[in-house]
């Protein structure tokens, strides 16, 4: 890494570490360097350093993207500012417009940067890199901020100057640089930028920090920015060795549920964990299946409810987009989506020529979709010569997709010697009880012919290499 600098600015030093950056870092020869773009004087100086590396670095693509939140009344103009800077610095800009979400519960600071990255990074393959132009300053709003939030090591080891995303990597080039040096480099410069209305508002955190907090712990301790992103590292440095040893655990806590293909947390054996390592796998879980932390406290709730919940006890836990439910000793996570309760059993019936080109061998697949019927809108059907498989249906049989079939239902598996009620089989094939009003029951008029994705009922089962009907339901 280039070296902090300790001395005044002199002219083309900024442009100097900014091209020192980027030329320890192992870019692919097909690299796009995408520059996150405000306007801002942060940005600017980012931008006019970039530019001065594509002049010698002709090799690499670069593209500025500048996101329109529709938040101010200037943000045309300040698209317009980012457009003509673009094009004075010789690198081509995009300007992405986006509608946040707002709300009584809604970080509107949050919702903001969710989906100015999401605009972001879809100009991003995997060995692109994104630069943004967050400071040391920026880096000290952090750490407070997760002092703030009660964040343990992960929280306050803050940013990184390289981090991994889902496709490519995220550069900060000026992470260990001041606010007053690239402000003092911008002025040096002339580079002209924006000022955003929005940075004096102190209701939102940041800002509150940046105007209010800062400066006085500045004025008390001028080098606090530089020790407390010292700090930031030593927990970044703890963190990374905590997230192998998690890494290295978590897998043996994990198993592919018998009827899902997501993976679940296995809960044997758990309880005999010590209380940290308790929460540590818990929180890898929950974080390796994309969803973001829950607080200490509720981590904590939540290992209590499902050590705890009897058996038969349904919990059902939600927290921000995760929803947590427990089933046959396993935590599941999904997200959450406000679904309307399927009150009354729902079926339907197929037309009575919808098999022929199936039958007939014209198709080989078929994706059948009944308007109206909530649980389970999509059926596709197979001809198969391989795996279980039912025969097709007679001419003169009706051929229907029922749910929520009574428990006593009696069933035959065709991997099974006999016959059981259909709630006892529930159990056998690891269908959670949320999920069990969502599968369909395929019947040839009133004869049950298989339960979607799971059996086939033995009568109807098509043995040796004959051509028979396989069903799924995409839905479930």
């Amino acid at each position: 890494m280039s070296a902090k600098f300790d001395e005044p600015l002199a002219a083309g030093d900024l442009s100097a570490h900014i091209r020192a950056f980027l030329v320890e870092q192992p870019l692919a020869p097909d690299c796009k360097l995408v520059l996150a773009y405000s306007g801002g004087v942060d940005s600017e100086v980012l931008a006019f350093g970039l530019s001065q590396f594509a002049r010698q670095h002709p090799e690499f693509h670069y593209q500025l993207v500048y996101v329109h939140h529709g938040l101010s009344d200037n943000a045309d103009s300040w698209a317009q500012h980012c457009l003509e800077r673009g094009q004075h610095y010789g690198l081509p800009v995009t300007v992405e417009r986006v509608t946040v979400n707002r709300g009584p519960r809604l970080s509107l600071e949050a919702e903001a940067r969710k989906v100015r990255y999401q605009a972001i990074e879809r100009h991003l393959s995997a060995n692109d890199v994104l630069l943004t132009a967050h400071h040391e300053d920026d880096q000290l709003e952090t750490i407070l901020l997760a002092l703030k939030r009660g964040h343990g090591p992960k929280g306050l080891a803050a940013m990184g100057q390289v981090q991994a995303l889902a496709q490519g990597r995220q550069l900060r080039p000026l992470l260990d640089i001041s606010r007053e040096q690239i402000e003092a480099y911008a002025k040096q410069q002339g580079l002209v930028h924006i000022e955003d209305e929005s940075n004096q508002d102190d209701k939102y955190d940041r800002n509150f920090l940046r105007l209010e907090i800062i400066p006085r712990l500045k004025a008390r301790w001028p080098s606090i920015a530089t020790t407390a992103s010292r700090s930031a590292a030593l927990c970044a440095e703890q963190q990374a060795t905590l997230d192998v040893q998690v890494s290295e655990r978590l897998p043996l806590w994990l198993t592919q549920a018998p009827y899902h293909t997501q993976s679940v947390f296995k809960l044997d054996g758990f309880a005999e964990q010590s209380a940290d390592w308790q929460a540590l796998l818990l929180r890898g879980f929950i974080e390796s299946q994309g969803f973001a932390l829950p607080s200490k406290v509720q981590l904590n709730q939540i290992i209590t409810q499902v050590l705890t919940a009897k058996d038969d006890a349904k919990v059902h836990i939600r927290v921000g987009e995760c929803e947590i439910r427990r089933f046959a000793n396993q935590v599941y996570l999904f997200k959450y989506h406000a679904r309307p309760r399927h009150v009354k059993p729902a079926s339907w019936t197929f037309p009575s020529q919808l098999l022929n080109p199936l039958v007939q061998g014209d198709v080989t697949q078929l994706d059948v979709t009944s308007a109206g019927v909530t649980c389970g809108e999509t059926i596709r059907l197979s001809a198969s010569k391989q795996g279980p498989r039912a025969r097709f249906p007679r001419p003169d049989e009706v051929v229907s997709v029922r749910y929520q079939l009574a428990g006593q239902c009696r069933c035959h598996p065709h991997s099974r010697g006999k016959g059981r009620e259909l709630k006892k089989l529930w159990q056998e094939f690891g269908v959670p009880p949320w999920v069990r009003e969502k599968v369909g029951f395929m019947f040839y008029n009133e004869q049950l012919v298989m339960a979607i994705g799971l059996w086939i009922e033995k009568s109807f089962i098509v043995e040796l290499n004959g051509l028979g009907l396989q069903v799924s339901q995409t839905s479930v």
